[in-house]
C-alpha cells in the first residue's frame, strides 16, 4: 500500500485581516497558514507516508520574504529529516513570469540533499517510496510568456493563447502518459484550472480570460491511478463517478471571505499495489482560523446598535476573524454607535470592518404635464404619481376644482 498526502495552495506571505503577534514578531496570518500546514507535515511524519505532493502556490508571490522562506524551509526539511521525499509542481503565484529568472521554489532542486522533486517544466519521474516504485507525470502553471515571444503567436489574443496552451499541455500529458509503465502505479499532479471545477473567493474575477482551460478527459487518462492538482482553492472531486479520481485538495487556509464557509485541508490518498492498483481517497480538514461574517437587517423604531450587538452575541468571536455588514432600514438615519461594536467584538484577532448598507430611496415619479392641458387633467396626472393618496383621489379632484370655482366667483 503506497500512502502519500496531496496538498497545495499553501499561499505564505496572505497577511490581511490580522496583526502583527507580539510574542514572534511575525504577521498573525503568516502564523495561520503556518500552523495549518504544520499539522499536515506533523500527521505525514507521524504516520510515516511514502510521498508528500504540494501541487504550486507554496508562496502569495514569487518574491517571498527572507522570513517566508525561512518558515517554509523549515517545515519542508522536518519531511527529508523523516525520510519522507517530497514532489512539488510550480504554481502561477511561484512564478515570476518572466524569462531567465528562477521561480520561488527552485532552491529545492537545488539543495544537495535527495528527497526534494520540482517541477518546472513538464516531465515524469518515478520514485522509490518505502513500498515500490511509483511514477509521477508532474505539470508547472503553463505561462506564456514564452509564448508570447514568438511572432507567430504576437498578435493572438488572450482567448486564442489559453486556448493553444491548453491543447499543446494536453498533448504533452498524453505523451508523457503513454511513456509509463502500465504496470506501476501512476499519478498525475499539476497546477491547472479545469472546465467543470468551482471556484471560491477572489479566484472567481482571476481566472476566466486569462487561464488555459482543461477538460477532464484531457486529465483522467490511462494510466493514471489518481490527478493531485492545485490551484482553485475548494476542494474537491472533478471525477467522483469514475477513475481517476481528479481532485483538488483545495488551499490549507482560508485566504479571504469568500472562502469563510469553505472547510481547508489535503487528502490523504492510498494506492494498493496487490488489488489492481485501487486507489482510495479521504479528505482530512485542518485547524483553520474561523472567518465570521455577521449579516444584520436593522428593524426600523428599535434601538440600531442593540440590534447588532445581540446578533453578534449569536457568534463565538474569540479570536476569529470578524466582519459586520448591517442594513439600514430606508428613509431612516444610521445611529449605529460603532465604539460599542467595536468593544463587543476586543475578543476578535481583528474586526476586519462595520460596514453599512444604505437602500436606495425609491426616486418619485414625476407627473408628465403640458402646459395647454386644463386643470383637472393636470390634477389626474398628479394624482396618478401620488401612490399613497390613490384612494382619495377623486374627492381631492373634486375639491380643488370647487376652490377654483370659488376663487374665480371672488375675482
Amino acid at each position: 500500500m503506497i500512502t502519500f498526502f496531496h496538498t497545495a495552495d499553501i499561499h505564505f506571505g496572505v497577511e490581511n485581516y490580522g496583526k502583527v503577534d507580539s510574542k514572534t514578531g511575525i504577521h498573525s496570518r503568516l502564523l495561520d497558514f503556518k500552523k495549518s500546514f504544520e499539522s499536515c507535515i506533523d500527521l505525514a511524519i507521524k504516520e510515516n507516508i511514502d510521498l508528500f505532493l504540494l501541487c504550486g502556490d507554496a508562496y502569495k508571490t514569487a518574491y517571498p520574504t527572507p522570513t517566508q522562506q525561512k518558515l517554509f524551509a523549515q517545515l519542508l526539511l522536518k519531511l527529508h529529516q523523516a525520510n519522507i521525499p517530497v514532489a512539488i509542481t510550480v504554481g502561477n503565484h511561484d512564478h515570476p513570469l518572466s524569462f531567465g529568472k528562477a521561480n520561488a521554489l527552485d532552491v529545492f532542486d537545488y539543495l544537495p540533499l535527495d528527497g526534494f522533486h520540482v517541477f518546472s517544466k513538464p516531465d515524469s519521474i518515478t520514485i522509490q517510496t518505502k513500498h515500490g516504485p511509483l511514477q509521477i507525470v508532474g505539470i508547472p502553471w503553463p505561462t506564456r510568456n514564452v509564448l508570447m515571444s514568438r511572432y507567430a503567436h504576437k498578435f493572438k489574443s488572450n482567448s486564442e493563447i489559453a486556448t493553444y496552451l491548453s491543447d499543446k499541455v494536453g498533448q504533452i500529458i498524453q505523451t508523457l502518459a503513454s511513456e509509463l509503465n502500465p504496470e506501476l502505479p501512476a499519478i498525475l499532479m499539476g497546477h491547472l484550472t479545469v472546465s467543470n471545477g468551482l471556484f471560491s473567493g477572489s479566484e472567481k474575477c482571476a481566472v476566466f480570460g486569462t487561464d488555459p482551460i482543461f477538460l477532464p478527459s484531457q486529465l483522467a487518462i490511462e494510466p493514471f491511478d489518481y490527478v493531485a492538482l492545485g490551484h482553485l482553492h475548494r476542494h474537491q472531486n472533478l471525477n467522483p463517478k469514475s477513475s481517476p479520481a481528479i481532485i483538488y485538495s483545495g488551499s490549507v487556509e482560508r485566504v479571504d471571505f469568500g472562502e469563510r464557509k469553505d472547510e481547508k485541508g489535503f487528502y490523504r490518498v492510498q494506492i494498493d499495489t496487490s488489488k489492481n492498483k485501487t486507489c482510495t481517497h479521504t479528505f482530512v480538514k485542518l485547524p483553520t482560523r474561523p472567518m465570521i461574517q455577521i449579516d444584520v437587517k436593522l428593524k426600523a423604531g428599535e434601538n440600531q446598535t442593540e440590534q447588532i450587538l445581540e446578533a453578534t452575541k449569536q457568534h463565538d468571536i474569540t479570536n476569529a476573524i470578524v466582519k459586520i455588514i448591517y442594513h439600514v432600514p430606508e428613509n431612516r438615519p444610521d445611529k449605529v454607535n460603532l465604539a460599542s461594536i467595536q468593544r463587543a467584538c476586543k475578543d476578535s484577532i481583528c474586526l476586519v470592518g462595520i460596514i453599512p448598507i444604505h437602500k436606495a430611496a425609491t426616486r418619485e415619479r414625476r407627473a408628465q404635464v403640458k402646459i395647454d392641458m386644463d386643470l383637472k387633467t393636470l390634477l389626474n396626472r398628479y394624482f396618478d404619481t401620488k401612490e399613497n393618496l390613490s384612494e382619495r383621489k377623486e374627492i381631492l379632484i373634486e375639491k380643488a376644482l370647487k376652490l377654483t370655482d370659488v376663487v374665480d366667483d371672488k375675482f
